[in-house]
């Protein structure tokens, strides 16, 4: 009885308070384009209330005391917007802010967008790519591609030009999830590796999580990219055309119904199409590598239609279609296939602090490889694998004055199908799975401590398992230079790679689901599920060391519990007659369990012409598979990276940049006979 006495008075208080103050909201564009703003500063002048844009422009300043402001945003290249506003007890005041470019460069704005987040967001092991940052790295093909910007992020290991494969702290491409606008993408690099299938002139902004993710994120157990696209121009039409010995790409956007400050009710589309002629242009311009031509080829397509309603409620529809072929002249041909079509919804109550997020996608993934009849005589040698599904799921953030819940619900359902055929064994395997997941996770501020802790329960439908996955995440503001954060999490996955981990290079990129022929037990404990798990603990320190100077040092932890790879020891099939055997050596695939850590070093330098960034990370990669400890391919002890722009000109519209990267050696065995496999 005294417990509900207490809810109901804590009830009564919050409610008293909140009659007291009001709210502001809105949503801020580029005056020019329509374009919502993210991360820009959004404050009421002289006093402590102040937020930062989302990534789709939103704020919301709640628990503000009734009473007379200036409403200020400001952003680095725009012009300050001011307004003379009045807050009222219990109300709402809803406002569109249209900035405008300003040729000022406000290099003396001290406390960024990016600064104000560092300090109110808890964000442990991300890194913010913003489309000014990949425009900075030296590019191969002309062209801007966030694969290549990807390459100097804090804890990722590129192997390699071919296969584009990317591993983060330790985690191979299969432990990554990419999500563009809400879709799993999954493959998002093409086979020549310097090449997304994003068009980077569209990227609004990509979060790269290596680790720690809190509940919003899950099916995955080492990272996350989540990628936003921006929508097509809503005041003109205009296009882009562009070529380079790689290859060519067209862009057009522009409106349906245009914005007006007036009226922020909008249509709007945008196309995008590249492919690459490399096969042909690489016999004029790099026959020194191989006079045949290089065999990459490569064509993306993508159109997005968004709607945008005068109080800020959004809706998109988008689609693409990527594809990939590598055509290796009397060896193998290599085509992968992936198209997709997806929706999404921000839904903006006009009365209520709130942002209702809903998504439903469909996307188709398929790879085949096929070895040369010339090699392997007439036996049939293909490799293929396709999965396609979809997945969708509705998020509701409620914001609560500095803090904040965020709580959603989601499902995916697909169907994977892996067939393999060599000279002795056939295997084929198709299955069909549905996930349902539901999270929330809740922001407290407490003077300089941001707590956020989250829960996450993950239920995978194939194997009849809830998995509750605990998350937290911790910022405490030690001075006001320096930042202290932590985060750590338990994450669960069921897709597995059709490829093994001990595969130094392999273009083929197929998926499964989780097995159920593993063996009973692994290191004497039993086995009772199918799925791959694993903890992650995540501590570090961020440093202003000056105002334009900025130093982020992060170590971390991240435990394998188990782990599902194909079984390359295989020589005995399982059959009754080889009962005797051990399932090391006829299971096609076995459990492992191993361990990534290591430390990385990130110091930023952003002035005026001047922009250089410099990473340092040491890691450490281990695994056991019951009887051997090894480590795989991607054991990159030490891995530097520097880059370093600087823009010139009357009207800053040149620009010099240059890129280095030195890493340690990969584990190497030397071959010393080969058998093939069973």
């Amino acid at each position: 009885m005294r417990k509900i006495f207490t809810g109901l008075i804590v009830l009564f208080i919050s409610s008293f308070i909140y009659a007291q103050t009001g709210s502001i909201k809105g949503v801020v564009y580029e005056k020019s384009t329509g374009e919502p703003v993210p991360f820009c500063n959004v404050f009421l002048e002289g006093t402590t209330y102040g937020v930062a844009t989302d990534i789709d422009g939103y704020f919301n300043l709640s628990k503000v005391k009734a009473g007379n402001y200036t409403f200020k945003v400001s952003y680095i290249g725009y012009t300050d917007y001011s307004e003379k506003i009045t807050v009222q007890a219990g109300k709402i005041l809803n406002k569109k802010v249209h900035l405008e470019s300003s040729a000022v460069r406000l290099d003396d704005v001290i406390i960024t967008a990016e600064r104000q987040e560092q300090k109110t967001q808890v964000k442990a092991s991300i890194v913010k790519i913003t489309p000014k940052q990949i425009t900075k790295i030296p590019t191969i093909g002309s062209e801007p591609d966030l694969a290549q910007y990807l390459q100097v992020v804090p804890g990722v290991v590129f192997t390699g030009d071919q296969g584009g494969q990317l591993y983060i702290r330790g985690g191979p491409p299969i432990q990554n999830k990419v999500l563009l606008d809400g879709m799993i993408v999954y493959n998002p690099f093409h086979s020549i590796g310097l090449f997304s299938v994003f068009d980077s002139d569209l990227i609004r902004n990509a979060d790269i999580y290596t680790g720690g993710f809190n509940a919003e994120y899950g099916g995955r157990i080492s990272s996350i990219m989540d990628i936003s696209m921006r929508d097509g121009n809503k005041k003109r039409f205009s296009g882009k055309l562009s070529g380079s010995p790689f290859g060519a790409k067209l862009m057009v956007e522009g409106p349906f119904k245009k914005i007006t400050p007036e009226s922020s009710t909008s249509a709007s589309y945008v196309f995008s199409g590249k492919t690459s002629y490399l096969e042909q242009s690489s016999k004029i311009f790099y026959d020194y590598i191989d006079t045949a031509g290089l065999p990459f080829n490569y064509t993306d397509l993508y159109g997005k239609v968004s709607l945008n309603t005068a109080n800020g409620s959004r809706f998109n529809v988008f689609g693409f279609k990527f594809s990939d072929q590598v055509r290796y002249q009397a060896v193998s041909d290599l085509n992968w296939d992936a198209k997709g079509i997806g929706t999404n919804f921000i839904i903006v109550p006009s009365g209520a602090p709130v942002l209702v997020k809903m998504d439903f996608n469909y996307s188709d993934y398929g790879i085949a490889l096929v070895e040369d009849p010339f090699v392997v005589g007439d036996i049939d040698r293909e490799r293929s694998s396709s999965i396609k599904g979809f997945n969708g799921g509705i998020r509701l953030n409620y914001f609560l004055g500095d803090n904040e819940l965020d709580a959603g619900l989601e499902i995916s359902g697909f169907n994977t199908l892996f067939h393999f055929n060599n000279s002795l064994r056939y295997l084929e395997q198709e299955d069909n799975t549905t996930e349902f997941a539901a999270f929330m996770k809740y922001k407290l501020t407490v003077g300089k401590l941001i707590v956020e802790p989250g829960i996450r329960f993950q239920y995978y439908s194939s194997a009849s398992k809830l998995f509750p996955e605990p998350r937290i995440g911790i910022k405490y503001n030690l001075l006001d230079f320096v930042r202290l954060k932590g985060a750590a999490g338990i994450y669960s996955q069921n897709l597995i790679s059709a490829t093994s981990d001990r595969d130094v290079v392999n273009l083929f990129y197929g998926f499964l689901s989780g097995p159920d022929e593993l063996q009973d037990e692994f290191d004497g404990e039993p086995i009772v599920h199918n799925l791959q798990t694993s903890w992650h603990g995540i501590g570090g320190v961020e440093v202003d060391v000056t105002n334009r100077i900025n130093l982020n040092v992060e170590g971390y932890y991240k435990k394998n519990m188990q782990l599902t790879n194909i079984n390359r020891n295989k020589i005995f099939e399982d059959t009754p007659e080889n009962y005797d055997k051990a399932d090391y050596y006829k299971k096609d695939f076995l459990v492992e369990e191993g361990a990534a850590y290591g430390v990385d070093f990130l110091i930023k330098y952003d002035y005026k012409r001047v922009y250089l960034w410099f990473v340092y990370s040491l890691g450490y990669v281990t695994r056991y598979d019951g009887i051997v400890d090894y480590v795989p391919h991607f054991d990159r002890r030490h891995n530097v990276n520097f880059l370093a722009t600087y823009t010139f000109g009357e009207d800053l519209n040149w620009e010099a940049s240059a890129r280095w990267n030195l890493g340690s050696g990969f584990p190497f065995t030397q071959t010393s006979g080969y058998y093939e496999k069973l």
